[in-house]
């Protein structure tokens, strides 16, 4: 649409409000579509029916997004590997064997530092510690909205402050794109502002130091601790009896078959971003270097099963393909997620939603409103890099022509888009931490929400002050 109208935020709206009230995700994304494109017909809904089939299907000529969805699938197939190689069953006995995981304080840790090192990709990151931690999680009778809620809270939060990784290769060539001078200079100088990413991380690692169990979360808990895994009305996002297959008893459980194939992934996302780049980190494709990092840790994993000749190329493909098939529901939704992001972008729903915003409040705190309209984009949409991709450049040439600092803008943007991203139920990062923690998805997204709008609190005040400053 050339001229966005309030209408352009009925399609998100829809697909928001439906999967709150049914918990059913994805006919809400797909009625959010549908809604979309029948607009975009003159409200023809038969056209936008129509539209919404082709349109759905075209998202898989993008590169990228194919890209996306094919290392859902090898991510699915990877982690099924590394469990029946007995990796995961091997890297918890060394956790007990050392006495470091003993508790359920110690097992909210372990799911809370995988997710702030394992930085390559969000996705991954939410993944590798859902798998590591949910055996921990049930044993000690911790709920698995609370693992949830962790693995979300860093994987996201840490990927966006990491400049040599999937997410930082997008936003720098945004910035390349803008024609930023040194834009690596700027993104670094981002980094201690973005305030919401680092109060995330803080605020979840303050929660298992010191018990912060918030309202819902409560709930969750004391539920747990009586030995009930799931609410009884919930639906769990998962089947685990396919992502998680029973390790073959003739294979010693060895920590080294998880982490070896982990360390290649995150070894082979630099080598992927300097090959795609020509020789530049900053110029490399995420989505091209992500696919090939888990591509090759599946490949690690796979020959060191047969090195140790514990499973042969039939079984290892019958494998794959079993924990590829247990992923096929996250797919489906990512490229829901991502047809939504396109008619919303057709709609100019990001656009409309900016210019709203921008001129409700006066310029002296313009950093503070840039951190509200990217959370808004964000929650509506439930993309943070759609998010990135409208925001970034609007403010860059905005602080630039006030003769303000690119860097604190750039931050504010950032910060909003994932406290934004925290807070959707139609967020892509939101439904596979659903997924990793096998529990329920909006139960999810009700546990979190608190601990999301204290941060996003944490981080107003602070663009408020950084505002003030400059």
């Amino acid at each position: 649409m050339s001229d966005p109208t309030w209408v352009s935020v009925l399609p998100p709206v829809l697909a928001i409000v439906l999967a709150i009230w049914t918990r059913q995700v994805y006919l809400s994304l797909a009625a959010g579509i549908w809604l979309g494109w029948t607009i975009l017909a003159d409200w023809n809904p038969f056209q936008g029916l129509q539209d919404t089939i082709a349109e759905t299907v075209a998202v898989l000529s993008s590169a990228s997004s194919a890209n996306v969805i094919l290392f859902t699938l090898v991510i699915g197939a990877l982690i099924a590997t590394i469990e029946t190689s007995g990796g995961v069953r091997g890297f918890v006995h060394y956790l007990e064997r050392k006495r470091w995981v003993t508790s359920g304080r110690r097992a909210q840790a372990l799911a809370w530092i995988v997710g702030v090192i394992i930085f390559v990709e969000s996705n991954i990151t939410v993944l590798v510690a859902g798998a590591v931690s949910r055996p921990l999680f049930d044993r000690f009778r911790i709920s698995r909205e609370k693992l949830a809620y962790l693995i979300d809270s860093t994987s996201a939060a840490i990927c966006i402050m990491i400049p040599l990784n999937a997410w930082g290769a997008y936003n720098l060539a945004i910035l390349t794109e803008l024609g930023v001078e040194e834009p690596l200079t700027v993104f670094i100088q981002s980094i201690p502002l973005n305030f919401y990413a680092i109060a995330a991380i803080l605020l979840a690692g303050a929660t298992v130091v010191w018990r912060l169990d918030l309202g819902p979360m409560r709930k969750a808990e004391e539920r747990t601790r009586n030995g009930e895994l799931h609410w009884p009305e919930a639906q769990p996002m998962i089947d685990e009896e396919i992502l998680s297959p029973e390790p073959k008893d003739e294979i010693p459980p060895r920590a080294r078959n998880m982490i070896v194939p982990i360390l290649a992934m995150v070894i082979m996302m630099p080598v992927g971003l300097y090959i795609t780049g020509d020789g530049d980190l900053r110029a490399g494709s995420g989505a091209t270097s992500v696919l090939w990092a888990v591509l090759t840790a599946l490949a690690v994993s796979w020959l060191l099963l047969l090195v140790q000749r514990g499973s042969d190329v039939d079984e290892l493909t019958r494998t794959g393909l079993k924990g590829a098939g247990g992923l096929v529901p996250l797919a489906l939704i990512l490229l829901l997620a991502l047809a939504l992001g396109t008619v919303a972008s057709e709609l100019g729903t990001g656009v409309y939603v900016a210019q709203v915003t921008t001129g409700l409040l006066p310029p002296w705190i313009f950093i503070p409103l840039v951190f509200i309209v990217s959370a808004g984009i964000a929650f509506s949409t439930g993309t943070s890099w759609g998010t990135f991709a409208i925001m970034i450049p609007i403010v860059v040439p905005a602080a630039d022509s006030m003769g303000l600092p690119i860097a604190p803008f750039l931050a504010a943007a950032l910060s909003g888009g994932i406290f934004g991203d925290h807070s959707s139920p139609i967020s892509d990062t939101t439904i596979i931490s659903s997924m990793a923690a096998a529990t329920d998805h909006i139960d999810h997204v009700r546990t979190q929400l608190p601990y999301a709008l204290i941060a996003g609190g944490v981080a107003m005040v602070g663009f408020g002050l950084v505002g003030l400053v400059l």
